[in-house]
């Protein structure tokens, strides 16, 4: 039996900040949608990370259109906060979020499109796909990985060090998410806390001399780029200590070319840079593959953990819903996004890389979408 269809006019995929503040956005000019949200709440995205995430943008930074963080959740706002924040957001904005809303496939369907979530079928007028681009948790396809006799897990699922008391731990790559979980295991009783880097990572303050790191990243834009590089560098060698010794050198570059060849934020310090002065957390050099329960390195070194955690990122994971539509870059991301329709009448949200703060960039995105679908109409 053919399941019935459901009509919407305008349908939102995914409820985190860009897919809310669009939302908000959009009934401000008049303009109802329906929010799909896979998780079980707002910003469910969220509750999968780690129990000792803080925003590393301030508070008065990372509200979204219309309403601000409550003061009561502090400059760095927890994951719990966060997520209490967004809850409240839904409902101050009158927004309908259908949460437990899986989107498998996006299709065309006339002059419109046609969604298929949890078996049943959506059409709608408009599509808005603000999944975000980190969907898909990424572990490389290390030789012998899948003979490996140790743990081996993805940061995703990480969520406090109790697990990995009295163990030797590595956790591989060295973003924000890799730097804290290697700290975290560290402080957290781990016999053994390791960081495998394969590239030497850009590191600032969350916060030099009261400013935060994000007003550096937002006045990045406005710089002239031959500014950017020496000007980040001289702020590294003024507020970071030198830890060649301990296996992080300085990069070569600044941030704004470790930004642009790489699509990598730096590693905002919240505790790393003690923690590898002091030898809690040992770096050692980048994974090459695995050897029953060991690990080569590859500066050709072996070790032996008893777990793995990888750090090494996410992917949109956009294929399954939208990759046969021809609106993805080579890089699994869309082509067209945050103003400008990938095709008529499907447009995307918060899918770019940014120095600038997740969540004010996230909204900043929202408001072109916002104005240019209400345009559109």
């Amino acid at each position: 039996m053919t399941p019935a269809v459901e009509d919407h006019a305008f349908v939102i995929v995914g409820a985190g900040s860009a897919g809310l503040a669009t939302a908000a956005l959009l009934r401000q000019a008049g303009i109802e949608s329906l929010v799909l949200e896979a998780g079980p709440e707002p910003g469910a995205a969220w509750r999968e990370r780690y129990d000792r995430l803080h925003l590393h943008t301030p508070r008065l930074l990372s509200g979204l259109p219309g309403l601000r963080i409550p003061r009561r959740y502090g400059r760095w706002v927890g994951r719990d906060d966060l997520l209490a924040y967004f809850d409240e957001y839904t409902r101050s904005a009158g927004l309908t979020v259908r949460a437990n809303t899986r989107v498998e496939r996006i299709d065309a369907d006339g002059d419109g499109w046609m969604l298929t979530a949890n078996g049943d079928r959506i059409r709608a007028g408009a599509v808005i796909v603000a999944t975000g681009y980190n969907g898909a948790p990424f572990i490389p396809d290390w030789p012998g990985r899948e003979e490996f006799t140790g743990e081996l897990v993805h940061a995703a699922a990480y969520r406090n060090p109790e697990p990995y008391r009295g163990r030797d731990v590595l956790v591989v790559g060295a973003g924000n998410s890799g730097a804290e979980i290697a700290t975290d295991v560290a402080e957290g009783g781990a016999a053994r806390s390791r960081l495998s880097v394969r590239t030497p990572p850009q590191i600032v303050r969350r916060a030099t001399a009261g400013i935060p790191a994000q007003l550096i990243g937002i006045a990045i834009r406005h710089l002239p780029p031959p500014w950017v590089d020496p000007i980040s560098k001289t702020q590294r060698r003024l507020s970071i200590p030198d830890l060649a010794a301990q296996g992080l050198p300085r990069p070569e570059h600044g941030i704004r070319t470790s930004f642009i060849t790489t699509g990598t934020t730096p590693i905002l310090d919240v505790g790393i840079v003690k923690a590898v002065r002091r030898g809690a957390v040992e770096v050692v050099a980048a994974v090459e593959s695995f050897d029953g329960d060991e690990v080569v390195l590859a500066d050709g070194s072996r070790i032996a953990p008893d777990a793995v955690i990888a750090a090494t990122g996410y992917r949109a994971g956009l294929d399954a819903l939208v990759g046969h539509l021809d609106v993805l870059g080579p890089r699994g991301l869309p082509v067209k996004t945050d103003g400008e329709p990938a095709r008529p009448g499907l447009w995307f949200v918060g899918f770019t890389p940014t120095l600038g703060g997740q969540l004010r960039e996230g909204s900043i995105a929202a408001r072109k979408v916002a104005a240019a679908v209400a345009a559109s109409r």
